[in-house]
């Protein structure tokens, strides 16, 4: 996504989508009803781009990383979860859809821009390419379980729902991509395979900007009638990154990370895999707008968060390299 768009120009663009989703359903009913008619083909669309985008060959080199990748895994699917759980828990456990909403958003870690992020950063992309499949596999096989174990019936949703909308929504496409990935890798140069792979990225943001704009001209009254709670939402939002940043810190002390590995784990660990969660949650909760909506507000914090991270964490990678900068600049200035 971060190839085509700044994350600065992605949070506009979801920004317009609101704007756009939302008059349509102020104006004309009959505009959004035939809008919300094209939810479902933007759902497949979504999640075929995701899936096509990812290659699995990479986890062939899993075993010559375990003691990070066990790190970054531990990190994802039980720490940060858990986080999220008790921020979830303390803002919105009187609404129990947003809480929803945000819980989904917060346990899913990242398994496409994150990488762009971390290269800015100076980390270390090619593990980060053995962790993108698993982070993909592990989230889809523990969704279920995460919503039994966080949700259950208090979240006014049927968590065991989800088991069939994965096979139904998810399991044909990811099989379908997987295999046009593979084929079309192998009897393309890798020139052209390279365009397809960076055009499937280029459309992921404007896809996403559709589903969203689909899902407020269709129920832009129900989302505003719970306006007051977005604002909880962003600063639950604003909390779990600061969490999130105070974990990565600590696990890369504590297992005295290098910086490439460090700004790896950290924008792992921020960055959330809102595009799969939305299409997922439209997919498995149709008839729930807000907790769509939890996630999509999440989605416009996120962007300037990574991007501060990366500043953070370069500042930090100029200090460990040079970690007196101002002494040796006021004795340069005293010799002189």
């Amino acid at each position: 996504m971060q190839r085509l768009l700044s994350n600065f120009g992605t949070t506009t663009l979801l920004l317009a989508a609101i704007a756009i989703g939302s008059s349509v359903g102020f104006h004309s009913l009959s505009a959004s009803t035939k809008m919300t008619g094209f939810v479902d083909p933007l759902i497949l669309a979504l999640v075929s781009l995701l899936f096509f985008e990812i290659s699995f060959g990479k986890l062939a080199d899993a075993k010559n990383h375990l003691r990070f990748l066990s790190i970054a895994w531990v990190a994802n699917f039980i720490l940060i979860p858990l986080i999220g759980w008790s921020i979830a828990s303390l803002f919105l456990s009187g609404k129990p859809l947003l809480y929803t909403g945000l819980l989904i958003y917060f346990i899913a870690p990242c398994t496409d821009w994150f990488l762009g992020f971390t290269r800015l950063a100076k980390g270390n992309t090619a593990l980060g390419a053995v962790l993108l499949p698993i982070n993909l596999i592990s989230q889809l096989l523990l969704f279920p379980a995460f919503l039994w174990l966080f949700v259950g019936k208090g979240g006014g949703i049927d968590a065991s729902a989800i088991v069939g909308t994965l096979w139904q929504w998810f399991l044909l496409p990811f099989l379908g991509a997987v295999v046009a990935h593979q084929i079309l890798k192998r009897v393309l140069s890798e020139t052209v395979f390279g365009k397809i792979l960076r055009l499937a990225n280029a459309m992921v943001p404007f896809v996403i900007a559709a589903l969203v704009i689909c899902i407020f001209a269709g129920n832009i009254t129900t989302i505003l009638a719970h306006a007051t709670a977005f604002g909880l939402i962003l600063v639950a939002v604003f909390l779990f990154f600061v969490a999130t940043w105070f974990v990565s810190d600590f696990l890369s002390r504590r297992f005295r990370l290098a910086h490439p590995e460090h700004a790896l784990l950290t924008m792992t660990t921020a960055a959330r895999n809102a595009p799969l969660m939305l299409g997922l949650t439209t997919a498995a909760f149709p008839d729930q707008p807000l907790i769509h909506a939890a996630l999509i507000i999440g989605m416009l914090v996120e962007f300037p968060h990574l991007t501060a991270l990366k500043h953070l964490l370069l500042r930090q990678h100029s200090v460990l390299r040079d970690p007196v900068p101002e002494m040796r600049t006021k004795a340069t200035l005293i010799q002189s």
